[in-house]
């Protein structure tokens, strides 16, 4: 029985491995970009699209795993890009250190709003991380000379790695790279682990989950630190790649392309975040499209994706694609799918 377990152990890790491959695969890809000699502008676009896409696999943590939406993300995001931005004009901290003290700010905010939120409904809770990004935006813009008011701070401090010059966009691309790999990996171990089973056991049904010794409140709250942690490493990113940051980049309505990007690319695959984030920054650009226009596309995508793509695009895209090739109905592919250990989770 034992070994049997062991084997069980043994192949649903196998499994988990092989659902991280493809995306360090397409990773690895995007790093030899720079060998083709793109222009500035695309690889702004697309350090932009990485930044957003380190804060999406924390978002994707928290409403993915856990089911709980958040439309103040963006305001954790901010709280991590104006520490560093603060830390760097009072105490000269730069960036490597600015990164931790960041994410932890970030993440001590998440613990305050997510424990009076936490104690309401899902839809209440939308409306209260909603409010809190509102709050923030005109915390900062009332702030003074400390937060720079309505225009916000500068923060020009350079970004060294081994002695070699980060700030470069070229090399600031596969930091960028190098960091939405770690936060991918990341996300993947969360996912993979009892900790993530625990979340997911939350998502599905919270009261049977409550009746079998799970503390779902703590497990909430801790759920929406990490996803905190996220927010403040890309807000840190963000704010040292535009060298500027002002409130409105971290009201609400931030907040809800990042829930957008999240439910388009699929919050419970770890390809998901990633997808939305590449797919949100360059279709305006592929498309020729202005803001307005961008935004009614966005919109359209997210009711097609709520209607027929309800995991998500990559999500559908799966499906799509073990339905082309395994020849089966659906209920018996289902239950090849489901092994013993994926019962007992």
């Amino acid at each position: 029985m034992k070994e049997g377990l062991h084997q069980d152990s043994a192949g649903s890790g196998l499994k988990a491995l092989r659902s991280l491959l493809p995306v360090l695969v397409i990773l690895a890809l995007i790093a030899l970009v720079p060998l083709f000699s793109p222009s500035n502008r695309f690889l702004s676009l697309a350090i932009s699209a990485g930044i957003n896409v380190i804060a999406l696999y924390g978002l994707s943590v928290l409403f993915g795993q856990t089911g709980i939406l958040s439309m103040g993300h963006a305001a954790l995001v901010g709280v991590g890009a104006y520490a560093a931005a603060i830390l760097a004009r009072d105490f000269g901290v730069g960036f490597w250190l600015a990164l931790p003290a960041a994410a932890l700010a970030s993440a001590v905010f998440a613990m305050i709003v997510g424990i009076p939120s936490l104690r309401v409904g899902r839809h209440h809770f939308v409306i209260m991380t909603f409010a809190f990004g509102q709050l923030l935006a005109i915390v900062l813009t009332n702030g003074g000379d400390y937060t720079g008011a309505a225009t916000g701070l500068d923060l020009a401090g350079p970004v060294t790695l081994f002695g070699a010059d980060m700030s470069d966009l070229t090399r600031y691309y596969l930091m960028v790279v190098a960091f939405v790999t770690s936060a991918a990996v990341a996300s993947w171990a969360i996912i993979n682990s009892s900790y993530g089973r625990t979340l997911r056991a939350i998502r599905e049904n919270e009261k049977l989950a409550a009746s079998l010794g799970i503390n779902v409140g703590r497990h909430k709250i801790g759920a929406f630190v990490v996803s905190g942690i996220f927010a403040g490493i890309s807000g840190v990113l963000l704010a040292y790649f535009l060298g500027h940051i002002s409130p409105s980049q971290f009201s609400s309505f931030p907040s809800i392309y990042l829930a957008l990007m999240v439910m388009i690319g699929g919050a419970r695959l770890i390809e998901g975040p990633l997808a939305g984030g590449i797919l949100v920054a360059f279709l305006p650009e592929v498309l020729n499209l202005d803001p307005v226009q961008s935004r009614i596309v966005y919109g359209v995508c997210l009711i097609a994706v709520i209607m027929l793509l309800p995991d998500g695009l990559i999500g559908g895209i799966v499906r799509a694609l073990r339905a082309a090739f395994s020849g089966k109905p659906k209920q018996q592919t289902e239950q090849r799918d489901a092994t013993p250990s994926e019962a007992r989770r």
